[in-house]
């Protein structure tokens, strides 16, 4: 059977003030009246089952995912976040043990896709290729548009028949700037950016897990095995934080990519995607003046934002308060952030660094403004 499971364990630190521990980046209408873990749930209509549509997030956000999305039948739940490679697994464990036979399609909360038949279609023939060869990984390539650092790559091989399906050479984590310079423009390789969603079957992908990953395959392993509820809660609390704290793409993909005995094959679907991953991931949605300033309101009242650009370029401005003007001059390849209780001024190069300002604000304000 197909599954589908959205990966929504972000905390979206990368969009404070926004975004915030009590309400994360997937929970927000930021986009239109629909949160973005709303979207991703109504793209898989036609395509997989209601009740074989899976979230998979923290424990604390279980209750507010399902006032969401009360349709969900099933939500997946992280005592604490371990970062991709045990999420997937331990979704991978879940699903096998449902059906033996589960292919699983994983997906996340904070892409925006359009067209929706377009990725539906790309969907259908990523589970239409495992399910013919269930040895396969399926991944989806999106084309550059520019030297991003903030993404992993693709390196394709050959493309198989006519059917618009590449071998994938290697899975390449976050480059520097030459090398994704490099990426964009070499003739000798065709490189794509990583979308971070995949389709495999689930024992397959708990094979390859076994082989590269013992630990964690032993410690999910642990965990599922145990079919009191009460008992493997019990493990689950005890267990999962013990889990080395990896993505999926170094943890498997990466060595995947590298064994003969694996075949790793990219679909590249005909879809705008964009990863709302930041604030300049975010304002690239607006629409901007002659000089590139733009300025967005995230407000249920679909008014327009009061700001005011002087001598200023390239500067975005978000707010959640349609009362509140927010005037800039001379601001240049600025962020600024206004909400009720915090703004964040930032220049656009130091994004990267809000992880590391959001510790700081913890440690100095404690969980007030996190």
């Amino acid at each position: 059977m197909r599954f589908a499971v959205i990966l929504a364990g972000g905390s979206g630190t990368r969009l404070w003030p926004i975004s915030r521990e009590a309400r994360p980046k997937q929970l927000i209408p930021l986009i239109g009246d629909k949160s973005l873990l709303e979207e991703a749930f109504d793209r898989l209509e036609g395509v997989v089952p209601n009740d074989h549509r899976w979230i998979c997030g923290s424990t604390k956000y279980e209750i507010k995912v399902r006032s969401k999305i009360p349709s969900l039948s099933h939500y997946i739940s992280e005592p604490i976040g371990r970062d991709t490679l045990a999420a997937i697994s331990y979704s991978c464990a879940v699903a096998q043990a449902a059906d033996p036979d589960a292919i699983v399609a994983f997906l996340t909360a904070d892409h925006l896709i359009q067209p929706i038949d377009s990725f539906r279609e790309a969907l259908s023939k990523a589970f239409e290729v495992v399910e013919e060869s269930p040895e396969f990984l399926v991944t989806f390539g999106i084309h550059p548009h520019y030297p991003a650092t903030s993404y992993g790559y693709l390196e394709l091989g050959d493309v198989l028949g006519k059917s618009n399906i590449w071998r994938v050479k290697r899975f390449k984590e976050k480059p520097d700037l030459a090398t994704a310079q490099y990426y964009i423009n070499t003739k000798e390789s065709i490189f794509l950016w990583n979308s971070g969603m995949f389709v495999w079957k689930a024992s397959r992908f708990l094979e390859l897990l076994n082989r590269y990953e013992p630990k964690v395959f032993s410690a999910i392993q642990q965990i599922v095995g145990e079919f009191d509820s009460v008992t493997r809660d019990n493990l689950l609390r005890k267990i999962y934080p013990t889990i080395d704290k990896k993505s999926v793409d170094y943890g498997i993909m990466e060595p995947a990519s590298q064994d003969s005995e694996v075949f790793i094959v990219c679909i590249i679907p005909d879809i705008e995607w964009k990863d709302i991953g930041s604030w300049t991931s975010y304002g690239a949605l607006g629409k901007p003046d002659e000089l590139g300033n733009v300025s967005m309101l995230i407000s249920p009242d679909k008014k327009n934002a009061p700001v005011v650009f002087k001598n200023s370029s390239n500067t975005l401005v978000v707010s959640t308060n349609p009362e509140h003007i927010v005037a800039c001059i001379g601001c240049e390849n600025m962020v600024i952030v206004h909400t009720s209780d915090a703004t964040l001024i930032c220049v656009k190069s130091q994004e990267e660094e809000l992880k590391n300002l959001h510790k700081i604000i913890k440690s100095c304000f404690g969980e007030k403004y996190i």
